[in-house]
């Protein structure tokens, strides 16, 4: 069996029907780090830009804005559909879709300006191979911008946060923590240039039900966070109704 190929169809399965809910999600939306993104993006007005694991293209349309050419990229047909829909009604008109993973980049050597990344390196199967990936494709001196929730590293609390997630959606991989991140990025040869952290509030039911989570895991995760230890409740700011707070960060990365 080919374990690759069996997660991305899990998370094909997860994610293509909910596309829609994905596009007017305001968690996925709006953000500082949008925000902060396009400072980042508005100097290279010239640039071709690919937006890996775009979801539903929150960071693709932002980008496009600034920049010449954006490939939103996704392993969800689904996904890109609303992607192309959205951007139509957006007047966004340089932006065009691509499926695949992303661990194997169609793309050619030195191809690509800047590659960008929001809320999908979670989901990836092997994001060594897939940061391997985006240095090859990367013209020399290309940029790579990964925004991701993280994992805060300390035992206690990363045991918590990656039940939390894989409960509430079976296709999570691992909430990398910011040591894991410099590693790979390292590892894949890529220099990391400048890191942002920042807190992500989550409100419980639209968390769960973007993701249609099954109610018996709902049931699990409101058992788990009623039986968390103070330090839990404490980091991730855990309220009565389930609604908590993610560590997030912004890694801005050169070849």
């Amino acid at each position: 069996m080919n374990n690759k190929n069996t997660h991305a169809q899990a998370v094909d399965k997860q994610f293509g029907s909910q596309a829609q809910d994905y596009l007017n999600s305001s968690v996925h939306s709006q953000g500082a780090d949008l925000q902060r993104l396009a400072t980042l993006l508005r100097p290279f007005p010239e640039a071709k830009v690919v937006d890996l694991g775009c979801g539903a293209g929150h960071a693709s349309f932002v980008a496009a804005q600034v920049v010449a050419e954006v490939t939103a990229y996704d392993l969800s047909a689904q996904m890109l559909e609303v992607v192309q829909q959205a951007a139509k009604e957006k007047g966004l008109h340089n932006i065009q879709t691509q499926q695949g993973v992303a661990e194997s980049l169609p793309f050619e050597d030195n191809s690509v300006d800047i590659v960008i990344s929001r809320y999908s390196a979670h989901h990836w199967h092997d994001v060594g191979q897939a940061l391997r990936e985006v240095k090859r494709v990367l013209k020399p001196g290309g940029k790579v911008i990964v925004m991701d929730v993280v994992s805060p590293g300390h035992p206690l609390l990363d045991i918590y946060l990656q039940t939390v997630e894989v409960l509430r959606d079976t296709s999570h991989v691992r909430d990398y923590s910011p040591g894991e991140w410099l590693s790979l990025f390292t590892e894949s040869g890529l220099l990391v240039r400048e890191v942002t952290s920042d807190k992500l509030p989550l409100e419980f039911s639209s968390w769960v039900k973007r993701m249609r989570t099954p109610e018996h895991f709902v049931t699990a995760i409101r058992a788990l966070q009623q039986s968390a230890s103070a330090d839990v409740v404490r980091h991730f700011a855990i309220a009565d109704d389930g609604s908590f707070v993610s560590d997030i960060m912004m890694i801005e990365a050169s070849k």
